[in-house]
C-alpha cells in the first residue's frame, strides 16, 4: 500500500513537470477541448504501465528520438498562431495534435526523474497497479490543466480582453518552452535537477495567468453606438 501511495504522489508530480504543462497548453490553443489533459495523461500512463510491465522497450526506444521533435513541432504551430489570426473555417489537424497518441510518443521521449523512479518502484509491487495509480495522478494533474487551458482559449475567442492577453502570454510561454525542453534534450542536456522547481515554477505561472484570464476586463470600444442610442441622441438634437 506504502509503494502504490508513493506511485500516486509521483504521478501528480510527473503532472506537474515542464513538458506536460507545455504540451497540453500547446496543445489546447490548436484545439481547444476540455478533455485534452485527460487523454494525454491516459496516453502518457499507458506507455509508462507498459514500460513498467517490461513490454515495449525497444519500440519505445525506436520512437524516442520522437519526443523533443514533437514538443519544437507543437511551439512552432503555436509560434504561428501567435501571429496569425486563426482560420475561420476548421482545419486539418496532423495526427500528434491527438492528445492520447501525444502522450504516448512524449512518455517515450521523455524520461524523467519521477517517471525513471516510478519504474524502479515497478519491481517492488504489482507494475500493472502502479502503473493505475501513477497514471491516476498524472490524470489529477493533467486534466485539470487541459480544462482550465480549454476555458481559456474559449473566453479568448468570445472576445473577453483579459482572456485574449493570457491566451497571448502561455502562447508566449508554451513557445519559449517547447523550444527550450525539446532542444535541451536534442543536445543531451541533463535537466532532472532543474526539473522539480521548473515544473513547480511554470504551473504556479500558468495557474496565475489562468485566474487572471478571469477577471472582469472592460469590453472593447465600439466602433458605432447602438442603434437605440443613436435614435436617443438624434431626439435630444431635435
Amino acid at each position: 500500500m506504502k509503494t502504490l501511495l508513493i506511485g500516486l504522489a509521483l504521478g501528480l508530480r510527473h503532472g506537474t513537470d515542464a513538458d506536460h504543462l507545455t504540451a497540453i497548453d500547446g496543445l489546447s490553443r490548436i484545439r481547444p477541448r476540455a478533455t485534452n489533459g485527460l487523454y494525454f495523461a491516459l496516453g502518457h500512463g499507458l506507455v509508462v504501465t507498459i514500460l513498467a510491465v517490461g513490454l515495449g522497450r525497444i519500440v519505445a526506444d525506436r520512437v524516442a528520438f520522437l519526443g523533443p521533435w514533437l514538443l519544437i513541432f507543437i511551439g512552432g504551430l503555436n509560434l504561428l498562431r501567435l501571429f496569425r489570426p486563426p482560420a475561420s473555417r476548421p482545419v486539418q489537424r496532423p495526427v500528434v495534435a491527438q492528445p492520447f497518441v501525444l502522450g504516448m510518443l512524449l512518455a517515450a521521449g521523455f524520461e524523467t526523474a519521477s517517471q525513471f523512479s516510478a519504474m524502479i518502484l515497478a519491481g517492488e509491487t504489482n507494475p500493472w497497479l502502479l502503473g493505475a495509480v501513477f497514471t491516476a495522478g498524472m490524470v489529477a494533474v493533467d486534466g485539470i490543466d487541459g480544462l482550465l487551458a480549454a476555458s481559456t482559449q474559449r473566453l479568448a475567442a468570445s472576445g473577453a480582453q483579459q482572456a485574449q492577453r493570457a491566451s497571448r502570454a502561455l502562447g508566449v510561454l508554451v513557445v519559449v518552452f517547447a523550444f527550450g525542453l525539446g532542444g535541451a534534450e536534442l543536445e543531451g542536456l541533463n535537466l532532472d535537477r532543474f526539473a522539480l522547481p521548473l515544473g513547480l515554477s511554470l504551473f504556479a505561472i500558468v495557474i496565475l495567468i489562468r485566474l487572471m484570464a478571469r477577471r472582469p476586463g472592460r469590453p472593447a470600444a465600439l466602433a458605432f453606438p447602438p442603434a437605440e442610442v443613436r435614435t436617443t441622441a438624434g431626439q435630444r438634437l431635435l
